[in-house]
């Protein structure tokens, strides 16, 4: 069986850390960057750059009149499908760059699966958001996410391409061995392609939900009464990361384990508190 590395950060303890897990090392947090996007939809917005509720296709050339909403992309209620049709299997992102989601985007009414307004939890959606918001802001997605977001919580190791020698990959069947990662440094990004330090994830954590220090969560943050969070799993990583009304927070990152116990785990401890 292959190890579970895993680390918890929370507001009560000390952090950590097993089976050679790490605060400062990068791993990839999956849709938990879309916490992270719509906080850039939200600041954008707050700056006149755009606005919430301006139809894709002033920013993409997508067909006139979808009924399509920036607002509608953040929320998963555009209608459109899961995941972009046509991926492969052993590394399904890899091969999903702007070409190929703006040739997407040009026939979008015909790719959705529900009428705008309706839910369906969409990592495509997200992907057009980011080549939206690019757009409207003239710069690259992850420029815009350090101008908006990371630069004034001063959150520094949060990137779409760490170093070789800053990831931390799941340990694989064979001593010594990692397992590789999904590629999702192309299009998908804005949907969930971000790695992060478990300790960043912990000061955005801090400084989204807690200080509030750009203002209420944004709309990419999902809530339950007291509770504002969001996950994300890719191959071999998951994450869970939440905070309560009352200042309570925690993270939790774990290595080949599965995605509904680090949930679980996360819920425990804020449960526990």
């Amino acid at each position: 069986m292959r190890r579970t590395p895993t680390c918890v950060l929370t507001d009560a303890d000390p952090p950590r850390v097993t089976g050679g897990h790490a605060v400062d090392r990068h791993v990839q947090i999956g849709s938990l960057t879309k916490a992270l996007t719509g906080t850039v939809l939200a600041r954008m917005a707050e700056a006149g750059v755009l606005g919430l509720d301006d139809p894709v296709e002033r920013w993409l050339p997508a067909p006139p009149g979808t009924g399509i909403t920036l607002l509608h992309l953040a929320r998963h209620t555009s209608g459109l499908p899961r995941l972009p049709p046509g991926l492969g299997r052993r590394d399904p992102y890899a091969a999903f760059g702007q070409a190929e989601l703006l040739r997407l985007v040009r026939t979008l009414d015909t790719v959705t699966v529900r009428p705008p307004g309706e839910e369906e939890y969409s990592n495509l959606g997200y992907a057009v958001l980011g080549a939206a918001l690019a757009a409207a802001g003239g710069a690259g997605y992850e420029e815009l996410l350090q101008g908006h977001v990371l630069r004034p919580l001063d959150v520094t190791e949060v990137t779409a391409r760490p170093a070789t020698g800053q990831r931390l990959a799941a340990p694989g069947l064979l001593p010594g061995t990692r397992r590789r990662p999904w590629t999702m440094d192309g299009a998908i990004l804005p949907a969930g392609g971000l790695w992060a330090t478990p300790r960043a994830v912990a000061a955005l954590v801090v400084g989204l939900l807690v200080e509030r220090r750009l203002g209420e969560p944004a709309v990419g943050w999902q809530s339950a009464g007291p509770l504002y969070w969001h996950n994300g799993a890719t191959r071999d990583a998951s994450v869970f990361a939440g905070a309560m009304a009352d200042g309570r927070w925690v993270v939790v990152h774990r290595l080949n384990g599965r995605p509904d116990d680090t949930d679980r785990a996360g819920i425990d401890l804020l449960r526990r508190g």
